[in-house]
C-alpha cells in the first residue's frame, strides 16, 4: 500500500509541476466575436501602422538574450466614433510572417482598448519583431493608438519599456 501511495504522490507532483506552453493570446474565437461588416461604409479613411515589439533583448552581449512578455495595446482614441481594424500581422526579426491575429474586420468602440499578449516563452519573434495593423476610421475620428509594453522580472530585478506605433500609410 505504501508503494502505491508513493507512486501516486510522485505522479501527482510531476503532473502538477507541468506548465502548458502558452505562446500568445492567439484565440480566434476572441476575435470572431468582434467581427463586423463595413462594406456599406464607403467614407472611411484608410491607414496602416507599424509597431515594433521585442520578445527578446540582448543582455551582456549579442550572444545572450533575455526573454520578455509583450502586451500589444490597440486603442480607440476617439470619444465618439467606432473604429475598425482590418488586420493584425505579427512578423519576426527577418520580416517573415509568424501569425495573423485577425484578418476579418473587427471594431473598437469609442475609447475602447483591446490587447494581444505575447508570452515570455514565445521567442519566435526575436529581437526585432513587429506588427503591421491595417485600419479604417470615420473622417472625423482620431487615429487609433498602438503601443507595445514589454516587461520581465527575475528575482527582484525588473525591466519594462514601451514602444509606439507609427503610421506608414
Amino acid at each position: 500500500m505504501k508503494q502505491f501511495l508513493y507512486i501516486f504522490i510522485a505522479t501527482f507532483a510531476i503532473i502538477a509541476c507541468e506548465n502548458p506552453k502558452e505562446i500568445s493570446s492567439f484565440d480566434p474565437v476572441k476575435w470572431e466575436k468582434r467581427t463586423i461588416d463595413i462594406s456599406q461604409k464607403d467614407s472611411l479613411e484608410v491607414g496602416k501602422t507599424y509597431l515594433s515589439i521585442y520578445s527578446q533583448i540582448y543582455s551582456v552581449s549579442e550572444h545572450k538574450t533575455h526573454n520578455l512578455t509583450a502586451m500589444v495595446s490597440l486603442r480607440n482614441t476617439s470619444p465618439s466614433d467606432t473604429i475598425y481594424l482590418l488586420k493584425a500581422d505579427y512578423h519576426d526579426t527577418k520580416g517573415h510572417l509568424i501569425r495573423t491575429y485577425f484578418d476579418k474586420t473587427i471594431y473598437l468602440s469609442p475609447l475602447e482598448t483591446i490587447e494581444i499578449v505575447i508570452e515570455e516563452v514565445d521567442v519566435e519573434g526575436g529581437t526585432g519583431s513587429n506588427f503591421i495593423f491595417d485600419w479604417k476610421i470615420p473622417k472625423s475620428a482620431s487615429e487609433p493608438l498602438f503601443e507595445g509594453i514589454m516587461n520581465s522580472t527575475t528575482g527582484q530585478q525588473g525591466i519594462s519599456f514601451v514602444t509606439d506605433g507609427i503610421r506608414i500609410e
